[in-house]
């Protein structure tokens, strides 16, 4: 069984370092040791970038059988989600654990009619799990030549050759 409990302030360390680890362990398998997609020093995703979704939304635990087994931020405001973060103990892929907090998501927000996210262009397994097994659809590829309207430091520590970040929605049928 999975459950969603609240972030407690004490594990907020322990939990960017799980979603670094989460996030560093796709980039290897796609990118092995030469990645260069990293937004500070050896990791993917910057502990700034991830304290500011959790402080801009609501950070829980994904648990299961009483162990920690990943987590999520998510921003809901009426009838619109963002899914800000979501991630899964590389050690517990495959086991639809991702499938189960994202079912626990929709249960518990009821009224959104909107749910949005972004992934990089690399994180297959993100891509397939988003459109196949959730059924958001890609409506937006940010890129050095599309930028993201909504980031405050579009291509800021990417460069020039930003390779892009794919945007998903998914509209609630209900």
């Amino acid at each position: 069984m999975i459950e969603l409990r609240p972030l407690e302030n004490c594990d907020r360390d322990q939990f960017v370092m799980d979603n670094q680890e989460a996030f560093n362990y796709g980039a290897m398998e796609e990118f092995g040791l030469r990645d260069d997609h990293f937004e500070e020093d050896g990791e993917i995703i910057s502990r700034q970038t991830i304290e500011a979704s959790i402080d801009g939304g609501q950070a829980f635990r994904i648990v299961q059988d009483g162990r920690i087994v990943g987590g999520m931020v998510l921003n809901v405001n009426g009838e619109h989600g963002d899914l800000e973060l979501l991630f899964v103990s590389p050690k517990e892929h495959s086991k639809g654990i991702g499938y189960a907090a994202w079912c626990e998501v929709e249960r518990m927000f009821p009224d959104v009619k909107l749910w949005e996210t972004c992934t990089p262009y690399f994180e297959k397994r993100n891509i397939h799990f988003y459109v196949n097994r959730y059924g958001f659809h890609i409506v937006e590829f940010f890129n050095s030549h599309h930028k993201d309207p909504h980031d405050p430091e579009p291509g800021e520590g990417k460069g020039d050759d930003f390779d892009g970040m794919f945007r998903f929605e998914k509209v609630m049928k209900r």
